[in-house]
């Protein structure tokens, strides 16, 4: 008996949006009109890309910014969560799939000692170049009309599976923790066993419900968060059974 959560990042493990947090870096900690402007939908990275090269260009170097991101605060009840997974490993692997960038999320993990509790961590690679400019990558190419075009989660879910089978490993359930328009796609990918478990008062508890009213629901169980202890409350009562 194994599950698998898969859990997105940003206001879900941490109660911010990684990618706006690090503004509190620029000049007077905020951007200029037409960077912030220059934002189109489905192009977050490019467009996160020219904010690194603008906090590159005044000056904000690797330390100021990790010392930066490691004062998010984590989701109320995720320090607990957390923990518990890390108590109880041999039942549970544990994934992130996440439109954020490898720096944040390492920094970020690292710092409060969860590191240990994902397997593995599937996110846009980011590196500092050689001149100290944070730079990031797209995931990977998808052809999935439903999601932004360097990452699909459905795409990495399934693959992560089917890596996982050929290792001989299944999952008794898969349990999934989101909160965005972007977790949609690998939630309708799930099966009438697993659990989707959408973030109360947050886009993807609303895209859910949505899909109820027109007829078309998902297939997996839903049930919806406000603190991570309930998260907690039902893995507690999923290996008690």
């Amino acid at each position: 008996m194994k599950f698998l959560l898969v859990f997105d990042f940003d206001h879900t493990i941490i109660d911010e949006n990684s990618d706006t947090w690090i503004v509190k870096c620029a000049p007077e900690r905020k951007l200029p009109n037409g960077l912030r402007n220059s934002y189109q939908p489905g192009h977050w990275t490019e467009y996160m890309g020219r904010v690194f090269v603008y906090l590159g260009d005044n000056g904000v170097k690797e330390d100021e910014m990790k010392r930066t991101m490691t004062t998010i605060p984590f989701t109320a009840g995720m320090i607990d969560l957390l923990g518990f997974i890390g108590e109880n490993k041999e039942l549970f692997d544990c994934i992130i799939v996440s439109d954020s960038n490898t720096v944040f999320i390492d920094w970020i993990l690292k710092a409060a000692d969860f590191h240990k509790v994902f397997d593995e961590v599937f996110t846009n690679p980011a590196s500092f170049s050689s001149t100290g400019y944070l730079t990031v990558q797209h995931f990977h190419a998808h052809h999935c009309a439903k999601c932004p075009k360097n990452l699909c989660k459905r795409k990495v879910l399934k693959e992560f599976l089917d890596k996982q089978l050929e290792r001989g490993v299944s999952y008794t359930q898969i349990i999934y923790i989101g909160d965005g328009g972007n977790d949609l796609c690998p939630v309708m990918f799930l099966k009438k066993n697993d659990i989707a478990m959408p973030r109360q008062g947050y886009t993807l508890e609303k895209r859910i419900s949505q899909l109820a009213q027109s007829l078309s629901p998902v297939q997996c169980s839903v049930l919806v968060w406000s603190s991570a202890i309930d998260i907690m409350s039902y893995l507690k009562l999923l290996i008690k059974e």
